[in-house]
C-alpha cells in the first residue's frame, strides 16, 4: 500500500545523504590503499594499518546506519519528491563522475537497504525504482566476481562478503586510488605517524666508539682508563691523586656540581674554595675534570629545565674552576634518557660510561673490591674502570689493583681533550668531540636614523634598528645592558664613534666575545683624487657638503674593527655605498673547531654606490632588513645544522634582496680578519600553535615567497630516510668594489635525531605563519617521524589540520598531544575547539574543563569558561 501523500511536496534535503555517500566511498578507497602490498609492510606498519583500517571500517558502518534511517524516512514520508531523491542516489551510484567499477561495490550494502525500504511502497514509481536497483545489484554481483580475489584480501579481515575484479584491471584501479590517497596520509589523518626505522647499529654506540657514548670496548688491548665519580672529596680525592702519581697513571674525575659550589640566580658560579682547590690540583697533576651532574640525581627521570640545570649547572661550575675542564659527562647510575643524551649533544658534551664496575660504593671490603676489578679486567682485556673517590675503602683497594695491572703489562690512558691517549704503546684513534660554537658574551651596537637634518628623511631606519635589537635580545639572548642603541638625534658622529671607542672600550669585552653592529641610514660614496672610491656612513648631524669631515669613512670602521677585543665581529649596514675592499672567506671541513681559533671581522652591506635602499618591505621595514630578519628567524640556516654563520646569512640575504629590488648587497671579511665566521646559534622554538598564534600579513607572505624562490632546495624526505639540507651552498655575491666573489657555506655539523626533529618543527612554525599549510604539515610530520613522542610537533600538526577545517583529524592529534604530555594546557584548549567544530559537544566540554583545571588563570580561561557554560 502506498504511503499517504503529505500536504507539502517540498523537495527533500539530500545534502547529508550525498555527503555520506562521498564519505563512504573515500573510506572504502582508503582501506584498499592502506592494505595494498600488505606483504611488504613491516610488523609495526601492519599493526597500525589494521588499527586504522578497523577505525575506517566501523566509521563506515555507522554511516550506513545513518543512511538507512534516511531511506526509511524518505520511503514513509509520502512526499512525491522522495522518488526524485532516491533516483538521484541511483544516478550517482550508476554513473557518478570519476567512479570506477570497483568503487560501486562500496555502495552494495546501502543499495540493498534502500531496496528494502522502497519495497514497502506499492506505488508504480516505487516499483520501477525497485526494479532498477535489482539490475544495479546484479551488475555489482558481476563486478564482485571479477574482483573477488583482491577484495577478499583487503576486506576479509572485517568479516564481510568479498568482492573483486580481473588482476590487470585491479592494478589499474589501485594505481588510480594511490593518486588520490597514500598510506602515510591515511595513517596521519587517523593520528599515526610511523617513525623512521632505527639504524641497524645504535648510533650512540658505534662499533669503534668514535662517536656517541663510550663504554671502553674499543680501547687497545691491555689499556685501562681509570675514572672516579662523586667527588671532589676533601680528604680521599687528594689521597687517590697521590697514589696515582706513584704509578704515573692519569685519571678522569667526574665531579658532582653541588660539591663544587652553587650557581646563583644570575647564572654565575659561586665556588666552594676548598673543593675548587682540590680540583685545580688534579688538573695541575695531569688529570681530567669531568661533569657528573649537579646533585647526582637519576637523570632518566628528569626532563626540561630540571634536566638542563643538572647538566649545565655543573658545567658552569667546572668552567669557573678552570677553563681546562673537559667536555665529558657521566650520568649518575648510568641512568639516561633520550632527552638527556640529546641535551649533551646540544651542549657539546660527551657521555662516558664504563665496562668495569668496582662496586666500591656497595662493597665495604677493599680486597674484595680489588679482586672484582681484576677479574673483570681479565675478562674484558681493556676498558673503563668505575671507582668513587668518596670512600676510604677505594683508597685502600687502589694500590692492589694498580700493582697487578702494571705487573701484567697494562697501560693507562688519559684524556687529552680529543681522545684517550696512553703513556706507552699504541694509542687509540682520537675520539672527536664537537667544539662549542658559543661565545663567552655578546655585545651589539644598533643605530637607526630617520630624522636627518640635512639629508632626505627616511621612513624605515629607526623601526629596522628596533626590530634588530629585539631579535638580538629575544631570540639570541644578547643581554640588554650589552646593547648600545642610538636612534635619530642620538646618532651623531660623536655619539657613534663614542659608542665604539668609549662605551665598548670600557665594557669589559673579552677575547671570546662577539660583537654585532647594525646601521640603518644613509650611506655615500666619494671618489678620492687617486680615483679610488671611499664609502661613508652618514650620522644624523652630517652636512652633504662636508662629507669628508662630518661623515664616518669606512677606513675608520676598519680601524675600529682591528682594535676590537672580541673574537668575532659582524657589521651589517642597511645603507648603500662603495669603497671598502673585502677579502674572501672560505669554508672549512672542521668549521666549528677552526672557527673557534680564528679572529673574524666581517661586513654585509645593503647595496653598492648609486643604489637606493628599497624601503617598501613589510611592517614598515626596508627590504634588506626584512630579509635579514627572515634569515635570522631561521631561513639563513642553509645547511640545516642549527647555526647561522655570517657567511650563510649573506648567502641567503644577498641573492634574495637582489632578486626583489635594485640593490646588490655585498659581503666579505675586513682586512685583518683571520677567516673566522660570526655565528648565531638558533634557539629551539617551543611555541604550541593555538588560536592566539599570529601569522604574517599578506604583503609579508608575498615578499617571503619571492625571497624563498632564491634559496637552494632541501633534499626531501624519501621513504625511510629523513629530509636533509644541502651540505654546502655556493653563492656568487658582490664585494664592495663591485666585483664578484664565490662564498661557500660551511659543512653542517652532525646532528642528533632530537635536534633534527626540533629543526623540522621550527621550519613548520615558519611555514605556518606564512600560511603554507601543506608544507607546514610535512615539516611537523617529519618531526614526528624523527621523534614520535614530540608533543610540540603533535599539537602543531593538529593545529594545521584545524586551520584547514579538518576537525576530526585535528582532534586525533590534540588527543595524541595530551597523551604524550598530559600537563600541556593549550592542547586541551585546542582539543575543545576541534571537538566543538566536529559536533562533539560533550568531548569539547570535557576538554575545556580540563584546560581550566590546569590553567585557571591562563590566557584562554575566560574563553574556556564561556565554552563550558554554553555546553
Amino acid at each position: 500500500m502506498a504511503p499517504t501523500p503529505t500536504a507539502a511536496a517540498a523537495p527533500l534535503d539530500t545534502t547529508a545523504v550525498m555527503a555520506n555517500l562521498q564519505d563512504v566511498l573515500a573510506a572504502y578507497r582508503k582501506i584498499i590503499v592502506l592494505f595494498a602490498d600488505e606483504k611488504t609492510l613491516s610488523p609495526a606498519e601492519r599493526t597500525v594499518a589494521n588499527q586504522v583500517g578497523q577505525g575506517l571500517f566501523h566509521e563506515n558502518r555507522q554511516r550506513v546506519v545513518d543512511m538507512e534511517a534516511h531511506w526509511d524516512t524518505w520511503a514513509s514520508s509520502g512526499n512525491p519528491q522522495r522518488f526524485d531523491a532516491i533516483a538521484g542516489v541511483l544516478d550517482y551510484v550508476e554513473s557518478g563522475a570519476g567512479l570506477f567499477d570497483a568503487d560501486r561495490l562500496a555502495f552494495r550494502e546501502l543499495l540493498r537497504s534502500l531496496q528494502a525500504s522502497v519495497a514497502k511502497d506499492s506505488s508504480l514509481p516505487a516499483i520501477k525504482l525497485h526494479k532498477r536497483m535489482g539490475e544495479d545489484l546484479d551488475a555489482m554481483a558481476e563486478i564482485e566476481r571479477n574482483y573477488e580475489k583482491e577484495i577478499r584480501l583487503v576486506f576479509g579481515r572485517f568479516d564481510t562478503r568479498a568482492i573483486d575484479l580481473k588482476r590487470e584491471r585491479w592494478e589499474d584501479y589501485l594505481a588510480s586510488l594511490k593518486k588520490l590517497y597514500s598510506r602515510e596520509k591515511i595513517l596521519k589523518d587517523y593520528g599515526v605517524v610511523l617513525p623512521y626505522p632505527a639504524p641497524k647499529e645504535v648510533a650512540r654506540k658505534s662499533k669503534n666508539e668514535d662517536e656517541g657514548e663510550v663504554f671502553g670496548n674499543s680501547l687497545p688491548p691491555k689499556t685501562i682508563v681509570l675514572t672516579f665519580d662523586d667527588g671532589p672529596h676533601g680528604v680521599y680525592t687528594a689521597e687517590i691523586a697521590a697514589i696515582l702519581k706513584q704509578y704515573g697513571a692519569p685519571a678522569i674525575f667526574f665531579q658532582v656540581g653541588s660539591n663544587l659550589g652553587v650557581v646563583g640566580a644570575d647564572g654565575k658560579a659561586k665556588l666552594n674554595a676548598k673543593t675548587a682547590d682540590v680540583s685545580r690540583k688534579l688538573l695541575d697533576a695531569g688529570h681530567t675534570l669531568a661533569n657528573h651532574s649537579m646533585t647526582h640525581a637519576q637523570l632518566s627521570k628528569r626532563s626540561g629545565d630540571a634536566l638542563k640545570t643538572e647538566i649545565l649547572g655543573t658545567d658552569t661550575l667546572l668552567t669557573a674552576v678552570d677553563a681546562r675542564r673537559s667536555a665529558l659527562f657521566r650520568f649518575p647510575y648510568g641512568a639516561r634518557n633520550e632527552e638527556g643524551l640529546d641535551l649533551l649533544a646540544t651542549a657539546h658534551l660527551r657521555s662516558i660510561m664504563w665496562n668495569i664496575d668496582s662496586l666500591d660504593w656497595a662493597d665495604p671490603v677493599p680486597s674484595s673490591i680489588a679482586d672484582r676489578v681484576l677479574q673483570t679486567v681479565a675478562k674484558e682485556g681493556r676498558g673503563i674502570v668505575l671507582f668513587h673517590d668518596i670512600h676510604e675503602r677505594t683508597v685502600k683497594a687502589l694500590p692492589a689493583v694498580l700493582d697487578r695491572l702494571v705487573a701484567e703489562g697494562y697501560q693507562f690512558a688519559g684524556w687529552d681533550g680529543k681522545g684517550f691517549v696512553v703513556s706507552k704503546g699504541a694509542a687509540p684513534a682520537p675520539t672527536p668531540v664537537a667544539v662549542n660554537p658559543g661565545y663567552s658574551d655578546s655585545w651589539a651596537i644598533v643605530i637607526g636614523i630617520d630624522d636627518y637634518a640635512k639629508w632626505p628623511k627616511l621612513q624605515y631606519a629607526a623601526r629596522d634598528a628596533q626590530a634588530i635589537r629585539e631579535t638580538l635580545i629575544q631570540k639570541f639572548g644578547f643581554p640588554t645592558e650589552h646593547i648600545v642603541s642610538l636612534t635619530n638625534k642620538e646618532a651623531t658622529r660623536t655619539g657613534i664613534l663614542a659608542a665604539f671607542h668609549d662605551r665598548l672600550a670600557h665594557s669589559g669585552m673579552k677575547k671570546n666575545d662577539r660583537l654585532f653592529v647594525f646601521f640603518a641610514g644613509h650611506g655615500a660614496t666619494r671618489q678620492l683624487s687617486s680615483g679610488r672610491d671611499l664609502g661613508y656612513i652618514i650620522p644624523v648631524d652630517s652636512d652633504p657638503n662636508q662629507i669628508a669631515t662630518d661623515a664616518i669613512p669606512m677606513t675608520e670602521l676598519q680601524n675600529i674593527a682591528e682594535s676590537l677585543t672580541a673574537k668575532h665581529a659582524l657589521f651589517v649596514m642597511d645603507a648603500c655605498y662603495s669603497g671598502l675592499g673585502l677579502t674572501r672567506g672560505g669554508g672549512s671541513g672542521n668549521f666549528l673547531r677552526d672557527n673557534a681559533k680564528r679572529m673574524g671581522r666581517q661586513m654585509l652591506t645593503a647595496g653598492g654606490a648609486d643604489q637606493l635602499v628599497a624601503d617598501g618591505g613589510p611592517n614598515g621595514h626596508s627590504v634588506f632588513t626584512w630579509t635579514l630578519l627572515q634569515g635570522l628567524a631561521g631561513k639563513g640556516d642553509l645547511n640545516g645544522d642549527g647555526l647561522i654563520t655570517a657567511t650563510e646569512l649573506a648567502a641567503y640575504v644577498a641573492p634574495a634582496v637582489a632578486a626583489v629590488s635594485r640593490q646588490t648587497p655585498a659581503f666579505g671579511s675586513l682586512p685583518g680578519s683571520e677567516g673566522g665566521d660570526f655565528v648565531f646559534e638558533l634557539p629551539a622554538d617551543g611555541e604550541f600553535l593555538s588560536g592566539q598564534t599570529t601569522q604574517l600579513s599578506g604583503d609579508a607572505i608575498a615578499l617571503n615567497s619571492k625571497l624563498d624562490a632564491t634559496r637552494p632546495p632541501a633534499v626531501p624526505a624519501s621513504g625511510d630516510k629523513p629530509a636533509a639540507a644541502p651540505a654546502t651552498t655556493t653563492v656568487v655575491v658582490k664585494d664592495l668594489q663591485g666585483g664578484e666573489q664565490k662564498i661557500v657555506t660551511p659543512v653542517a655539523v652532525p646532528s642528533s635525531t632530537r635536534q633534527l626533529a626540533q629543526r623540522a618543527n621550527d621550519r613548520g612554525l615558519q611555514l605556518y605563519k606564512e600560511k603554507q599549510y601543506a608544507l607546514a604539515e610535512a615539516q611537523f610530520t617529519e618531526a614526528l617521524k624523527l621523534r614520535p613522542d614530540f608533543a610540540l610537533a603533535a599539537n602543531n600538526l593538529g593545529f594545521v589540520y584545524y586551520k584547514q577545517d579538518k576537525f576530526a583529524e585535528a582532534a586525533r592529534w590534540f588527543e595524541n598531544t595530551v597523551k604524550i604530555d598530559p600537563s600541556r594546557a593549550v592542547a586541551y584548549l585546542n582539543l575543545g575547539d576541534a571537538h566543538a567544530k566536529a559536533g562533539n559537544a560533550d568531548k569539547a566540554k570535557k576538554a575545556f574543563s580540563t584546560y581550566l583545571e590546569l590553567a585557571p588563570s591562563g590566557p584562554g580561561a575566560t574563553y574556556a569558561k564561556q565554552q563550558v557554560e554554553k555546553g
